[in-house]
Parts: structure tokens; sequence; C-alpha cells
């Protein structure tokens, strides 16, 4: 049986809300600001709906989506801040998908830190 994706976070442009998956309290405030800011700036900055989710495997993703009447969306400018964002918050993605793995996944957290 495939397992669904799990949302971490998201933030909505035609909305103008932010969402945080309550399953996920526990991490430490200033991590939760640090992704409402990249949400929130991300979609202010090329529209649509942006998502940060795991995949059945623990890796993280970031998904991006627009209304197909959004001609405004910057479909170009999405793939590249995404790539931006995985450049310089690349500490940060790697520990929350450690972090998923080990709590929610019931890894082995010295099996995942041999893999590095």
């Amino acid at each position: 049986m495939k397992q669904e994706k799990v949302v971490l976070c998201g933030a909505n442009a035609y909305e103008k809300k932010y969402y945080f998956n309550k399953a996920f309290d526990k991490i430490p405030e200033s991590i939760k600001e640090e992704l409402h800011i990249i949400c929130v700036l991300f979609t202010e900055e090329v529209g649509g709906i942006f998502t940060i989710c795991f995949e059945e495997d623990g890796t993280l993703e970031m998904e991006t989506d627009a209304a197909p009447e959004d001609y405004l969306y910057d479909e170009i400018g999405s793939g590249l801040l995404v790539r931006k964002i995985r450049d310089t918050k690349q500490e940060l993605l790697q520990s929350l998908s450690l972090y998923y793995r080990v709590l929610f996944l019931h890894e082995d957290v010295s099996d995942l830190l041999a893999e590095d």
C-alpha cells in the first residue's frame, strides 16, 4: 500500500495563508519561523502555492503549483527559487529529513548518520 506524502508546511498566495502541520509541533520555534519565512517569501516572489513535504522514504520535497488562470505565476522563477532554497538551506533541509526519518519512520539514527 502506497503511503501519501506528509506536508510539513506551505503557503498559498491566493488566500494569503500559511499552514504548518501540527504533527510537527515539537520542532523548535526558530526552525518553524524560518520555514514560515521561506514559504511566505516564496509565494510573495513567484505566486502560486508552495509546500514543503516528506516523501514516503523521508526525503524532503518542495512543490509549487499555480491555478490555471494565474497568468502572473512565474514558473521559471519558481524553479530557480526552489534551487536557491536547496542550496542556501541545505543543512536545514537535511536536518528536517533526519528528524522525520527518526521520529516518524522510526529508523535507527546510528544507521542514518553512518550514511553521511
